[in-house]
């Protein structure tokens, strides 16, 4: 083989089609595009549009609310996290927070902190330092040894009540 000789593979590089070359070629005139109107021309864009007619999305109303303050957990279950110790892939000895949960493999990602939920049996001695756990999680954990550290809750800001005017 010599450098003169190197090409492409049969079909490899299409020849891009060349439209609006006369009624002869099959796709001249309109170039595919159909007849007049918008839709023929370029840099169109119209969802939605009904022909003037009120589009649906306007006549439906609206529903629901997303709040921008709110946070998603990761809920873990005590039996998950005690197939992780018995399976070697966590730590006995040291704290589980988020981040050993991620080493270990028993969560992908963060989110806003982990929760923990008392399903399954748990018999480890350990320190949790998560953002939060429910009530009978709390009460397996400190029946094991163990002991669970949540953040505190802060006090609502109280509002001042608006100046009489004169």
């Amino acid at each position: 083989m010599k450098l003169n000789e190197l090409r492409d593979n049969e079909g490899a590089n299409k020849s891009r089609k060349r439209v609006g070359r006369g009624i002869g070629s099959g796709s001249g005139k309109t170039g595919g595009r159909g007849v007049k109107g918008q839709k023929s021309r370029s840099g169109v864009a119209i969802n939605g549009f009904e022909g003037g007619q009120m589009p649906l999305y306007r006549r439906l109303p609206k529903r629901g609310f997303r709040n921008p303050f709110s946070k998603s957990y990761n809920a873990i279950s005590l039996s998950r996290i005690q197939a992780a110790i018995d399976a070697g892939k966590l730590d006995a000895n040291g704290t589980v927070n988020a981040e050993a949960l991620i080493e270990a493999g028993v969560i992908r990602r963060p989110l806003d902190g982990v929760r923990l939920l008392s399903d399954g049996d748990f018999s480890a001695k350990l320190t949790f330092d998560v953002a939060g756990a429910s009530k009978a999680a709390i009460e397996k954990i400190e029946k094991a040894g163990g002991s669970v550290q949540l953040p505190e809750k802060k006090e609502p800001v109280k509002k001042m009540a608006p100046k009489a005017k004169k």
